[in-house]
């Protein structure tokens, strides 16, 4: 569903992506991991159509979209939730989920602590409910392929809890596609079926979930390979 052949990409005359190769088939997610600095938001825009890429190709749903402007690529059915939620804080939530298309009624079924909100501006709301908006402004393009970008950044654990149970749901109801570039731990475990970890442009491993709740405490493991400083 979502496909990456040797990207590479960068900034001026700085390398970032050296070649990622990743592959998520339809209606599973994959987080992707690894130390600041290593890449992971160079490719979320690469992903997305913000970046020029400089070599290799990208497919969703099977075709191939390298190249192709940011519009172009969420018209292919790629929707990007970005890191920092950007909502428009002056909309209210209705507005804002509007604005990704006519807001189907599972955004509420899937969200119902954002019904009785559906008329406040969504700057007064807190940082959890602000990331329901942006999740459901996403969704409301009906998209096949979802892409996260750090979804628990400055939320509480229970609010990371929730969240990852709604989306979990929607994986199971209508077979979404989810890269899923995060660092909290516990929401990849609930969320994602295997993990991919970027280090230095590359993906320099990718294992199950599971091996992850087997390692946590191996100082050899994974996540000690590749998260610890």
């Amino acid at each position: 569903m979502l496909e990456f052949n040797n990207i590479q990409a960068g900034y001026g005359q700085l390398p970032v992506l050296r070649g990622v190769s990743l592959a998520i088939e339809k209606g599973t997610v994959l987080a992707l991991m690894g130390r600041n600095g290593m890449g992971k938001t160079t490719l979320c825009k690469a992903c997305n159509g913000l970046l020029e890429t400089t070599a290799g190709s990208m497919r969703v749903d099977g075709e191939d979209v390298t190249g192709m402007p940011a519009f172009k690529i969420a018209r292919r059915g790629l929707a990007t939730v970005p890191q920092g939620r950007d909502v428009f804080e002056d909309f209210t939530v209705d507005e804002n989920l509007c604005l990704g298309g006519p807001v189907p009624g599972a955004i509420y079924d899937w969200f119902p602590a954002l019904a009785p909100l559906r008329h406040r501006m969504a700057g007064t709301l807190s940082g959890g409910e602000q990331q329901m908006v942006a999740i459901g402004r996403a969704l409301a393009r009906k998209p096949k392929v979802l892409l996260l970008d750090e979804p628990s950044e400055g939320l509480q654990p229970s609010v990371i809890h929730e969240m990852g149970v709604v989306l979990r749901r929607v994986v199971d109801d209508v077979g979404l596609t989810i890269l899923l570039v995060e660092q909290h731990i516990e929401l990849v475990q609930a969320l994602a079926g295997s993990v991919a970890f970027l280090a230095n442009g590359v993906i320099a491993e990718q294992v199950p979930v599971a091996v992850l709740s087997d390692t946590l405490n191996d100082a050899e493991g994974p996540v000690h390979r590749h998260l610890c400083i």
